[in-house]
């Protein structure tokens, strides 16, 4: 289905998800900002009007940033001050944020911004959603932000908006004056606290976990497909995945990811196993409804972190229309989220671990009874062992890129002495999850290959499915060749979504 045919995602202010994230970050749905929201930013706005007129001391607005909070801004400084805070603060380096996270932050900020707590002009929002529609994307570095608003990631939005800078339009970067024109857009006069409004948000932060939530989504189903196969392979017991078990001891996810197993395998002959080949096998497949139920979990509370990013107000100062008051606050500060992404990192090593595991334990003759090496039999090549050098590499690179963000210290200065290390703790994700998918593709090669030389009687329905998506892809290993490119093919369906349904 292409964008123009999807329902626009309509900003209110509140109800956005990750999946509408999703879909205007990699489909390019339209985006409108619903009229209540346009009114909601008026009237937020008139609180911020008051404030200039009468003088009141408020941060950012009639005072300056950071340390400087105790200096009070000129009254005909306060508009040139917007647009210093763009240029001061755009200070981000490294490679360009792919594409799909600077759409997804576009939206995430004009989301922000209709909630009215920010109170910037309503203007500022209509911009954000123009250079949506119109697939004008800021050129915004990666590294600038240590996860107490990504302040100087989103300075960079500004300077396209201001028709400065760089944006990236059908595939060209160009200078930002460039991009507006192209688009038929003009550059944003910034009025008092615009600038601040923009960029006093974790947007970015939210929008790198927003797509590793689906993405770890995706990953997981298809873990949970490649572990059903070579449970199928190994010819393995299936009394870890009773029901009864899980109930025994409910850990988070357990018997959700127990149930789905049983699903994938139903049908087949090894739920008919009594007595099981082997009385109790190896924890790596006893042990996968545990560990694959941890991530689901994990999962759940990155969801659960993001859901206030996605549709709060986390503006420092926060206007409160209802009272009439702009308040200083810490709602910039979001360590509920990098936690969150923490866990799923750490919960996604731990299943990169496992299925490692299970591939070394069906080369073993010992454990499988089948041909060493899951070679054919009577060979002398090497078989699938050499597969295991790299996915032991992958799970060495997960592992490492899985090293807990929020224990790292950073401090700005004398004011601004604590952060959180969200966007890092996001960001990291989508490269985990890349080394994920080329592992299970390694297990789900393990797997067929063991499966053809087990000859089970009768598959389970979608293991069976499985089977055959990967002989699609792979040819049976009958004699040593390179197999680079056929881990590869199945890495790349296995990112398609082609294995999340068996």
């Amino acid at each position: 289905m292409t964008a123009k045919t999807q329902t626009a995602v309509r900003l209110s202010g509140d109800g956005l998800d990750a999946d509408a994230v999703v879909r205007v970050a990699r489909e390019r749905v339209r985006v409108e900002l619903e009229p209540a929201a346009l009114d909601r930013m008026a009237a937020a706005r008139a609180v911020v009007d008051r404030y200039l007129a009468e003088g009141l001391p408020a941060y950012g607005l009639t005072t300056g940033l950071g340390g400087r909070v105790v200096e009070p801004l000129a009254e005909d400084a306060r508009a040139v001050f917007s647009r210093q805070t763009i240029h001061g603060r755009a200070t981000a380096v490294g490679p360009a944020l792919p594409t799909q996270v600077v759409r997804a932050a576009l939206l995430i900020r004009a989301n922000g911004l209709a909630r009215g707590g920010a109170g910037s002009r309503p203007e500022l929002a209509e911009a954000l959603v123009a250079l949506l529609d119109a697939g004008v994307h800021p050129v915004v570095p990666e590294t600038g932000s240590v996860g107490a608003s990504d302040l100087c990631l989103l300075a960079h939005v500004g300077l396209a908006l201001l028709g400065e800078g760089w944006a990236e339009v059908g595939g060209e970067v160009v200078p930002g004056a460039t991009a507006l024109e192209q688009a038929g857009l003009a550059p944003l006069d910034l009025a008092p606290k615009d600038g601040l409004a923009l960029i006093s948000s974790n947007a970015v932060s939210a929008a790198a976990a927003a797509l590793a939530l689906a993405d770890g989504r995706e990953a997981l189903a298809a873990a949970q497909v490649a572990a059903a196969l070579s449970l199928e392979g190994f010819r393995a017991s299936l009394t870890p995945l009773d029901a009864r078990v899980a109930a025994a001891r409910p850990a988070p996810g357990q018997a959700e990811c127990a149930a789905e197993l049983r699903g994938l395998l139903a049908g087949g002959s090894l739920t008919e196993a009594d007595p099981p080949r082997r009385l109790q096998d190896p924890l790596s497949f006893r042990c996968v409804s545990q560990v694959h139920g941890s991530l689901l979990s994990a999962l759940g509370q990155l969801e659960a972190a993001l859901e206030p990013e996605l549709n709060g107000a986390g503006d420092n100062p926060l206007v409160l229309v209802e009272s009439g008051e702009i308040l200083s606050t810490g709602n910039f500060h979001v360590p509920a989220l990098a936690l969150a992404a923490d866990s799923v990192a750490l919960a996604l090593a731990q299943v990169a671990d496992l299925s490692a595991a299970r591939c070394m334990r069906l080369r073993d003759p010992k454990l499988t009874e089948l041909p060493a090496n899951l070679g054919p039999p009577g060979s002398t090549g090497a078989g699938l062992a050499p597969l295991l050098k790299t996915a032991a590499a992958l799970v060495t690179e997960i592992v490492h890129a899985a090293a807990p963000v929020t224990l790292a210290s950073r401090s700005s200065d004398g004011v601004e002495d604590a952060a959180t290390g969200a966007l890092l703790a996001a960001r990291r994700l989508d490269g985990i999850l890349g080394r994920l998918r080329l592992l299970v593709a390694i297990e789900l090669v393990f797997g067929a290959q063991a499966v053809d030389l087990a000859a089970p009687e009768r598959l389970g329905r979608d293991t069976a499915a499985a089977h055959a998506l990967v002989r699609e892809l792979v040819e049976p290993l009958d004699e040593d060749r390179p197999l680079s490119e056929d881990v590869e093919r199945v890495a790349a369906a296995v990112a398609a979504g082609r294995f999340s349904a068996g």
